[in-house]
């Protein structure tokens, strides 16, 4: 039995492992469970409930307090045996005891993680305190806000929350983004105007957002609110930064805490490499590139800036004239990539092109055999998706160069440009687990953290189809801890799609929509438009389907043809002409379905294509289908992509041999 959680930041409530709220009866039994919280796991006597229960006790209020723990029991532990000892809401001495895991409490969570964001860097403390912060549901305690037993617990909570919203905009000042502090830190001290430290840290962002006039009005306002409110000047620190506001001291510019003297170095250096470096110096392309492969796993919009300012460097390259050079500026751009479809695919063309000059005006003499396979590395890369065969050929190529060189981080290059090209057909996720396996290996052996973090999720991924979810975990955690110790905030964005799966594929419902909502809210703005566009509303239909309950007519009721279905669309409007009742649309819109691209969702537009051929009664497409899929029987369809399934592959074999509605 999955463990009951209890939740008091908001109405007293409890749930059961699927997440559904318990029935904990009247008021005094949820009373009584919020008492017992309040005691953090201790006994809390007899004597002690009935006085904070009852204003005026009465001769049957202990046998009362009785009744309303044996009721609690019942709805904690409904599977619990006859005359079995309670495990959860425990009879000790005197009194009782709730025993919940430290866990299992949202307040006693939200206090854990607020602790705990403290101690890690500020990417890590501000996603630990955006996950804290979403805990709340109201007032702690709400519906007992004037009992006695109470008060404690629940300023002591709102004291813990108001520092947590402080500690949230010190993690943003950290990391640099002032003007996304700002609007939180307004409502922040207009709710709670004698906080010091909402003004300070207001101040100080609005200082760093380039807004000194709004910084001084600010601090202005924080005087006089404090000296009409509570007839107090204000403290050491906002006279402080009053002082250095307008000394514009260069001191705020910096972020506080250790990473300042990393802030310091990193601008002293920056200044001597302008000094010391000709403008115009070939040098500088080459540092360039460097920054921008850095500035792509860093999260924010840091990739897409990258992105962009990879095709200028490359076009800058080619103006030398200089094919070597080219060739080193394309081929440092190692960044590894784990999604099958690519973000821009004009910009791909535009590097597949360059890369392909490169190759063909390198000299022949041997010298530049690493350059060689780095360009063919980012050939198979860039031609993700495609059906082309120089993607593989270009794959093979590379990685027989990096074993021939026995250049490890060659290899890691060209066994990610061999992952890009292994969807070339349905089935194939035995083959990436093999890659994922050495990647992992390899990565681990020479400190190639990038690698291996790509290689794990590339077995995450892999295992998912092979419906081996403990392996899949496994991979996942790893994963998280590689990207937590190393900054990979971009590596959040796919163990979270994963955990949403999961959850799916244990057939958890009621938790399922809100794991994918919050995944999808993580991965907006993160510069992966291939990723994004379309996901959201597919990973809607595709939840319908699963199960092999719902007929794609009655999907198709539910799906808006106004939502950005991006490339899936061709796949889509059979569906939006079935859910109209126009089924001869549909038909004809079916026929002209092209096989899905080669990336990690090809089995599952597969199968989205097959359930309408299978409702529209046609007989050619299915069979098309199942020549297509038949590869991949015994995986799961879609969980190759460990964002989404649509159920075992072997269900829709059958129904595509039996021509059956249901799926």
């Amino acid at each position: 039995m999955e463990p009951v959680t209890f939740g008091v930041l908001g109405p007293v409530v409890a749930w059961d492992g699927a997440g559904d709220a318990l029935p904990l009866r009247g008021p005094r039994h949820r009373a009584v469970l919020a008492r017992l919280i309040t005691a953090r796991r201790r006994v809390v006597p007899v004597a002690r409930l009935v006085a904070d229960l009852w204003d005026e006790p009465g001769t049957g209020s202990a046998g009362a307090v009785q009744t309303f723990v044996a009721d609690l029991r019942r709805a904690l532990e409904p599977d619990r045996p006859a005359r079995a000892p309670a495990r959860l809401l425990v009879t000790e001495g005197p009194g009782y005891a709730l025993r919940a895991a430290p866990d299992a409490v949202d307040a006693w969570r939200f206090e854990a993680a607020v602790t705990d964001a403290a101690k890690v860097p500020p990417a890590k403390a501000l996603q630990q305190l955006d996950g804290a912060q979403e805990l709340w549901r109201g007032p702690a305690y709400a519906e007992f806000a004037h009992e006695d037993w109470a008060r404690g617990e629940r300023a002591r909570l709102a004291e813990l929350r108001l520092g947590a919203v402080e500690q949230r905009a010190r993690a943003r000042l950290d990391l640099g983004q002032e003007a996304e502090a700002v609007p939180d830190l307004h409502a922040h001290v207009s709710e709670h105007p004698w906080r010091e430290e909402g003004w300070r840290l207001l101040a100080l962002a609005l200082y760093r957002a380039g807004r000194q006039a709004d910084a001084l009005a600010v601090l202005r306002r924080a005087r006089t609110m404090l000296a009409e409110e509570l007839g107090v000047d204000p403290g050491p620190a906002l006279r402080r930064l009053e002082t250095d506001v307008l000394t514009q001291n260069p001191r705020l510019t910096l972020p506080a805490g250790p990473s300042s003297a990393a802030a310091r170095l990193w601008t002293q250096v920056a200044t001597d490499y302008d000094r010391t470096v000709a403008a115009g110096a070939r040098a500088r392309l080459e540092s360039t590139v460097q920054l921008v492969r850095n500035l792509a796993v860093t999260g924010g919009g840091g990739l897409r800036a990258a992105q962009e300012h990879r095709l200028a460097a490359v076009t800058a390259a080619e103006e030398f004239g200089d094919p070597v050079l080219t060739a080193r500026v394309i081929g440092a751009y190692d960044v590894p990539a784990v999604w099958t479809r690519g973000d821009d695919p004009d910009r791909a063309r535009q590097i597949v092109a360059a890369a392909e000059r490169a190759l063909a005006a390198l000299p022949q003499d041997g010298t530049h055999t690493a350059a060689r396979g780095r360009l063919l590395a980012t050939v198979a890369l860039e031609m993700r998706g495609t059906r082309s065969a120089r993607g593989p050929q270009a794959a093979r190529e590379a990685e027989d160069i990096a074993r021939l060189l026995d250049d490890p981080i060659l290899l890691a290059f060209a066994l990610n440009g061999a992952f890009m090209q292994s969807c070339t057909r349905a089935g194939l996720a035995a083959r990436r687990d093999a890659i994922g396996a050495q990647l992992v290996e390899l990565a681990a052996r020479h400190g190639l953290e990038n690698f291996e973090v790509l290689g794990r999720l590339i077995r995450m991924q892999a295992r998912s189809a092979l419906g081996d979810f403990p392996a899949a975990d496994g991979h996942a955690a790893a994963a998280d801890r590689l990207a937590e110790r190393h900054e990979r905030p971009l590596v959040g964005v796919f163990t979270q799609w994963y955990g949403a799966l999961r959850l799916a594929a244990a057939g958890r419902t009621p938790e399922v929509e809100a794991a994918y909502e919050a995944a999808a809210e993580r991965l907006r703005g993160c510069g992966m438009p291939g990723l994004e566009r379309g996901l959201v509303p597919l990973t809607r239909l595709c939840l319908r389907l699963a199960d092999g309950r719902t007929s794609a007519r009655q999907a198709a009721e539910h799906v808006d043809p106004d939502d950005d279905w991006g490339p899936y669309r061709p796949w889509i409007e059979p569906y939006v002409h079935l859910g109209a009742g126009a089924r001869e649309n549909a038909a004809d819109l079916l026929r002209a379905v092209p096989e899905p691209p080669a990336d990690l969702l090809y089995e599952a537009l597969c199968c989205l294509q097959a359930a309408v051929a299978l409702e529209l009664g046609d007989r050619t497409t299915p069979a098309r289908l199942h020549a297509r899929l038949s590869p991949a029987a015994g995986e799961l369809a879609g969980a190759g992509s460990g964002l989404i399934s649509l159920g075992p592959v072997d269900r829709w074999l059958t129904a595509m041999s039996e021509g059956s509605h249901s799926v």
